[in-house]
């Protein structure tokens, strides 16, 4: 009797431990589809796409990442025999979005078309950024938080940027005020995680703008937990090896502007609540505020660009919470020393890299990237916009997003930083 029960038993608990696995694996695997048919996904031939290492590192993960690729890779090879659904090459809608004269004036929409460069010209570019940013993340001589920490060392909450399409092996790190509200369309689109009538938008355009930031919408690194428990770290771990990882960046100081001129220049009732009237108590010495945006803007009520800054060099600031995703720097919201990215695009080359990068993961044919903004916030602006900025402050915000502006390669502003 004993051992019959001991056979019982075993047989038990190895059913419930297959499945477990078939949850996960039906979880990760069979609801994504996993289409990675991708110019950058993992194992690449050799010499296909210069500038990204391949993946003979793989031998150096741990046991259970192994198991776990393993599962993934057998899928993959299942689904090589499934027939793709039929492409559909969608010409990009005429209809443009419905924005207000005002909005317009500060946003700007750039309905031109644009010559890109060649693919030559772009795969240099592409292999020039990379190096950049692998070479001073490799620096020890230069310093910033958290660079020498560990992808395991990030906390959960602040993975919520890295967006993942697993039927397209594809992960996007948002970057706000670098055009990520088109760049979150694409990610809909691709992944078809938002549906209109029950059927998945085609169009990036059609896509509203309060599902786009509706965090909801799409799938992020920090809802992994929830989902994989103490899987979710190996998980991260494969996808970000498998997948193509790619962010957009900008010149942060322009960043900064646009991000000024959007959340505060605009009636935005949030920003007014959280941001602005705090900013106006403690460095306009203005007391007794109406209480909604619109009362404040009619008696003239506005955060200067002055306040915004103080506010942002404001020692009391961070440890009351952390920047606002719209002004925190991008090594803290993508954190490109731990995470190895195969393209890195920027805002004042937006059209020619969006149209590469699509040529590249191979969807140019599914979809093309929406009209983007005008550059309405130009890096030429800077100097008007900083002139009554004390010098000293420009220094010290200089410091504080030094780091992005050396990863990405752009240049320090010395006209802004001496006399």
């Amino acid at each position: 009797m004993t051992k019959a029960r001991l056979l019982r038993l075993s047989v038990v608990l190895v059913s419930i431990f297959m499945i477990l696995l078939i949850i996960v694996y039906w979880d990760n695997v069979g609801t994504a589809h996993f289409y990675l048919h991708t110019s950058f996904s993992r194992p690449h031939s050799p010499g296909a796409i210069a500038g990204i290492t391949a993946d003979e590192d793989w031998e150096a993960l741990p046991d259970a990442d192994d198991f776990l690729a393993k599962l993934l890779s057998s899928s993959l090879k299942q689904n090589s025999s499934i027939p793709r659904k039929t492409e559909q090459l969608l010409v990009q809608g005429s209809g443009k979005p419905v924005v207000s004269n005002l909005e317009e004036n500060v946003r700007g929409y750039d309905w031109s078309t644009h010559n890109g460069r060649n693919s030559l010209d772009q795969e240099k570019l592409q292999i020039e950024r990379q190096r950049m940013l692998r070479e001073f993340c490799a620096n020890s001589s230069f310093t910033f938080p958290t660079k020498e920490r560990s992808f395991d060392d990030i906390p959960n909450y602040e993975l919520n940027h890295l967006i993942v399409d697993d039927r397209h092996g594809i992960i996007y790190c948002y970057v706000p005020k670098v055009a990520c509200t088109n760049w979150k369309r694409v990610m809909i689109v691709l992944s078809e995680s938002l549906l209109d009538q029950g059927v998945p938008y085609r169009n990036p355009l059609d896509i509203p703008r309060e599902h786009v930031h509706n965090t909801s919408t799409h799938l992020t690194f920090n809802k992994f937990w929830r989902r994989y428990g103490k899987f979710s770290r190996h998980l991260m771990k494969i996808k970000l090896k498998k997948y193509t990882k790619f962010l957009f960046v900008r010149d942060p100081f322009v960043r900064l502007i646009s991000a000024f001129r959007s959340k505060f220049e605009l009636e935005n009732e949030e920003f007014y609540r959280r941001f602005a009237i705090p900013m106006l108590k403690l460095y306009s010495n203005h007391t007794n505020l109406p209480t909604s945006v619109s009362e404040a803007f009619g008696a003239g009520l506005k955060v200067s660009f002055s306040d915004f800054i103080q506010y942002l060099l404001d020692p009391r600031t961070e440890k009351m919470a952390p920047f606002n995703e719209h002004w925190r720097q991008v090594y803290r919201l993508c954190h490109p020393c731990q995470i190895d990215y195969d393209f890195i695009g920027k805002l004042e080359t937006l059209d020619e890299d969006a149209a590469y990068l699509l040529q590249l993961l191979k969807v140019d044919r599914l979809l093309r990237f929406p009209p983007s903004y005008r550059n309405r916030t130009a890096s030429s602006w800077e100097d008007n916009w900083f002139a009554k900025i004390p010098l000293a402050w420009r220094q010290q915000l200089y410091k504080l997003y030094e780091a992005d502006f050396v990863l990405f390669g752009y240049p320090k502003p010395e006209n802004l930083l001496k006399d």
